[in-house]
């Protein structure tokens, strides 16, 4: 009987750290329940992270008190993570479970989702304003290759 407790015990672990792994990106069950204008709403939002943190990163660049080196690595954290979690919507979301090799336009969408994934990269990369604004145009340009439409031809709704 200790034996069974013990396999029990191990088993609800792994049940336990198996799940947390899916909440942190999208399920890959598959649920079938999607929400793609709710993905481009979070990319946007993380790019104008990552431009808020380019901004304070030059603006706190040569200073050297602790309290201005503190905040400078914490903005290159925050835009490190933004731009993380941008390549990982695109490649978990998008890539695997969205765009469909037979789908239309098949490769028109999978050259803009790669502009996208090496746009955040060059954000990591860079602290100019100027990739911030490449990223922002690579998300937009996206959307309109995969939803075919105009960026801002509809009102977003936020689903939350």
């Amino acid at each position: 009987m200790p034996r069974l407790r013990y396999l029990t015990l191990v088993m609800s672990f792994v049940l336990m750290f198996s799940n947390s792994a899916i909440l942190l990106a999208h399920c890959e069950v598959p649920c079938g329940i999607y929400a793609d204008q709710r993905r481009f709403e979070e990319m946007l939002e993380d790019q104008m992270t990552i431009a808020k943190s380019i901004a304070n990163i030059n603006g706190l660049a040569g200073k050297k008190d602790a309290q201005s080196v503190n905040q400078l690595v914490r903005w290159i954290n925050t835009k490190e993570a933004h731009a993380s979690n941008i390549q990982q919507i695109m490649a978990q979301y998008f890539l695997t479970q969205r765009i469909k090799a037979d789908s239309k336009d098949y490769h028109k969408k999978l050259a803009a989702a790669h502009a996208v994934m090496v746009a955040a990269m060059k954000c990591k990369q860079n602290t100019t304003a100027e990739v911030g604004i490449a990223l922002d145009e690579a998300i937009k340009k996206f959307y309109e290759a995969y939803e075919g439409k105009k960026y801002g031809s509809e009102k977003p709704h936020s689903g939350r």
